[in-house]
């Protein structure tokens, strides 16, 4: 799916920090970087790259405090920091009226269906569940954390807060279609475009 591209920095992080967490930065930084300039000589919009985008600032910031101070006391705390900074994104992005999925389901929907209600409601929830979601991860990793839980716990929140979000922006767009061609079958009117309904595109 073209929404979990953003991801990649992350993961690139988490994979490279144990060779030292300025390296991970860094990797992450040049990966998004490279992501960006691919998708935009690719076409890809503006709006439909606020996340990379985003992970970019986040893991500029990183990668200079990281070489310019590797003892740094909030290096233990860059798994929480990570998911806070994404709920903040999301969070953000919902508080000015654009949820940052909207771009990227612009991507496989046709312009006529982009001003519809049910295109923006759609958008609106997967993007608040995604918010709750890095919200709650960040808490959780925040209490790993304080409890000293250990690598384990630690990664089994990771991975339940972007799988819950994940298997939810798959199934939901389809449940609301569902719903509003019954709504519209029963007061005997044409069923709503199933394009206007957001389905995030597999990769290609």
């Amino acid at each position: 799916m073209h929404y979990l591209r953003g991801f990649i920095p992350w993961i690139v992080f988490a994979a490279v920090a144990g060779f030292g967490w300025q390296w991970g930065a860094l990797s992450a930084l040049v990966i998004g970087v490279w992501l960006i300039i691919g998708s935009r000589s690719a076409g890809v919009a503006r709006d439909a790259l606020v996340l990379e985008g985003s992970t970019v600032v986040y893991f500029a910031a990183v990668t200079a405090l990281a070489f310019a101070q590797p003892h740094s006391g909030l290096h233990p705390w860059t798994g929480v920091l990570s998911f806070c900074w994404l709920a903040a994104t999301a969070w953000a992005t919902l508080a000015i009226g654009r949820p940052f999925t909207l771009g990227i389901a612009r991507r496989s929907t046709p312009r006529e269906v982009w001003d519809t209600p049910q295109f923006l409601h759609v958008n609106v929830v997967i993007t608040r569940v995604w918010a709750i979601a890095f919200t709650l991860t960040a808490a959780a990793q925040a209490l790993c954390h304080l409890a000293h839980a250990g690598t384990a716990a630690t990664t089994a929140c990771q991975v339940l807060g972007f799988l819950a979000p994940v298997v939810f922006t798959s199934r939901y767009p389809k449940v609301m279609q569902a719903r509003w061609a019954a709504a519209m079958a029963a007061q005997r009117l044409p069923a709503p475009d199933p394009a206007a309904v957001v389905q995030m595109p597999a990769n290609r």
